[in-house]
C-alpha cells in the first residue's frame, strides 16, 4: 500500500467538518429547541419497523430524513459528474467523506445547540439515539471505523487517487 497522502486527507477532512458545522446550524434551524430526528416537523414517519432496526438502528424513519439523506449523498457525488470520472476508490472516498459528515454533523448538533448542549449528549436526552457505546451512539463508533477503514482504501493507489495537482 502507498503512503496516504496527509495534506489532502487533512484538507478533505477540514472541508468535510465545515459542511457538517453549517448543516448542523441549518438543522438547529429547521428543527428548534424541541428535540432532534424531526421530533415536531410537519412530515411522515415510520416508527416501528424491521428494517429500521437492522439499517437505522431503530431510529424513526422520517420524510424529512429520506429527502435530507439522499440530498447529501447526491451532493457529495457531484463532483464525479462534473469530472465525469468514476473509480471504485472515488466511491470509497465519497461515501466514507458522506459518512463522517453524518458524525461530525450529528454531534455538533449537540455541541452548537442552545437548546442541548453536550451537557445533555447522553442515552437520557438523546432518546433517538437507542445505542450507546463509550459515551457516544454507537452508529459513530461504526461510522467512524468504516469511514477510516474505506479512506485508507480511497488513498492507497497514487495512480487512481484523485488530488488537487492531478486529473483524475
Amino acid at each position: 500500500m502507498a503512503q496516504i497522502d496527509g495534506r489532502q486527507l487533512v484538507i478533505l477532512f477540514l472541508y468535510v467538518f465545515v459542511l457538517g458545522f453549517f448543516f448542523a446550524k441549518v438543522e438547529i434551524q429547521i428543527e428548534g429547541p424541541d428535540g432532534g430526528w424531526a421530533a415536531n416537523l410537519p412530515t411522515w414517519r415510520i416508527e416501528q419497523h424491521w428494517l429500521l432496526t437492522l439499517f437505522w438502528g431503530g431510529r424513526a424513519m422520517t420524510g424529512y430524513h429520506a429527502w435530507v439523506f439522499t440530498f447529501i449523498g447526491l451532493i457529495f457525488h457531484l463532483p464525479i459528474f462534473l469530472i465525469g470520472k468514476w473509480s471504485w476508490r472515488i466511491e470509497a472516498r465519497v461515501v466514507a467523506s458522506v459518512m463522517l459528515f453524518w458524525v461530525i454533523e450529528d454531534f455538533l448538533w449537540f455541541v452548537l445547540n442552545p437548546a442541548f448542549g453536550l451537557a445533555r449528549f447522553d442515552p437520557i436526552n438523546v432518546t433517538w439515539h437507542r445505542h450507546w457505546w463509550g459515551g457516544a451512539p454507537i452508529d459513530y463508533w461504526f461510522a467512524i471505523a468504516i469511514g477510516m477503514v474505506m479512506l485508507a482504501y480511497s488513498f492507497s493507489d497514487k495512480t487512481e487517487k484523485p488530488g488537487f495537482e492531478e486529473a483524475v
